[in-house]
């Protein structure tokens, strides 16, 4: 982990000097090891400090600046620091963007750039450990017939993308057929190729995926899954009531709390994590796999057409619109969350997902006192 001042904006001076909190970051440096004593992948104080230095990140970060600018999409911009992943999208480089979004691209690219030139950062799939390879490859959807590879995010639209995939094969008459989606059959993965298989598709064909703010993604999965499916109920809350109340009742595990369920994403490993809350980072190996597009929810009809258009799948084929039901994540449902939870949980929680909010250029969340009474 890195020492608290690499969180600017969850608090200032005293309010991170807490001896509990020194206590618990401490203590918590052995919960990021993977299998077989390997370490895993975060950003040490030097690398993380060589991100925030980049474009000026840490000075915008302690004058809210980031805080107030809106999601955007995460196209690549053009310059020598992106030219290793740019695929000449004219909309990322429109003179009509403003300073904002000039800045979050910026910020991104530099990042992602640093980040993954870093010695110890996996250069490509080959280089991760087999665990961690196999989660990599198990989340690749192929098209051959289209010639691309998707890196699905649980709780990034992924299940509408997936109805792509199987009306381009055919398997389905359109994209707006309602049924409950089967989110394995009439998939094809990387994982069920052979190396040579999937050396030829990592260097033909066209590879993307779309990113979510890590904590709006943990709201999502947490609404849905101990709001709404008894089967996440039974099996995750019945063990988080147990594990983290005094005085357990019979429980069916459908009264689960934002905290409690913060604590257990805090306590579990990331590599044994459901992939609903596994960071993306750790799902989607943006270092290993150099991404020829990285499309973001905020901007989820914009990007995924602009897929759609680049791999040249028929014209009729648009991405679906939202399903009635769905009730989304708004701002002011994340902050009555945030705020309601209390500040050490998020504070020890963020860097399981650090490499999420640098990598893909997401604000960390604001929680302050002064910003929560508002």
């Amino acid at each position: 982990m890195f020492p608290h001042p690499a969180l600017p904006v969850i608090g200032r001076g005293r309010e991170m000097e807490t001896p509990s909190v020194r206590r618990a970051t401490a203590s918590g440096r052995s919960r990021f090891r993977g299998t077989g004593g390997t370490t895993l992948v975060l950003p040490s104080m030097l690398m993380f400090g060589v991100i925030v230095a980049s474009s000026g990140l840490l000075l915008m970060i302690e004058k809210g600046i980031l805080a107030e600018v809106k999601p955007l999409p995460l196209h690549p911009s053009g310059g020598q620091l992106t030219s290793w992943r740019r695929i000449g999208n004219s909309r990322a480089a429109s003179a009509t963007e403003d300073v904002g979004d000039q800045v979050r691209q910026d910020i991104r690219n530099r990042t992602i750039y640093t980040m993954c030139r870093q010695k110890n950062m996996p250069h490509s799939i080959w280089d991760l450990s087999a665990g961690h390879r196999r989660t990599l490859l198990k989340h690749i959807l192929v098209s051959d017939k289209y010639q691309f590879l998707y890196c699905y995010v649980p709780k990034v639209a992924c299940s509408n993308w997936k109805r792509i995939l199987k009306v381009l094969d055919g398997v389905l008459e359109n994209v707006n057929v309602k049924l409950k989606m089967d989110h394995k059959q009439d998939l094809v993965f990387l994982s069920d190729m052979k190396p040579d298989e999937i050396r030829y598709r990592l260097k033909h064909y066209f590879k993307f995926l779309f990113v979510r703010n890590p904590m709006e993604r943990l709201l999502s999965a947490y609404r849905n899954k101990f709001g709404e499916i008894k089967e996440y109920q039974l099996k995750y809350g019945v063990e988080i009531i147990k594990r983290y109340r005094k005085n357990p009742e019979k429980t069916l595990g459908d009264d689960v709390t934002f905290s409690e369920f913060l604590q257990y994403l805090l306590d579990e490993e990331v590599e044994r994590m459901n992939e609903h809350w596994m960071p993306i980072y750790n799902l989607c190996q943006p270092c290993a796999m150099m991404y020829n597009f990285i499309g973001s929810y905020e901007r989820l009809h914009e990007d995924a057409n602009y897929v759609l258009e680049t791999v040249q799948t028929p014209s009729f084929i648009r991405f679906p619109e939202r399903q009635a039901w769905y009730k989304p994540v708004t701002a002011e449902t994340l902050n009555y969350y945030l705020c309601n939870t209390p500040r050490w949980l998020i504070e020890e929680l963020l860097p399981k997902y650090i490499l999420d909010f640098s990598l893909f250029a997401y604000p960390l969340p604001n929680i302050t006192n002064e910003f929560c009474r508002q």
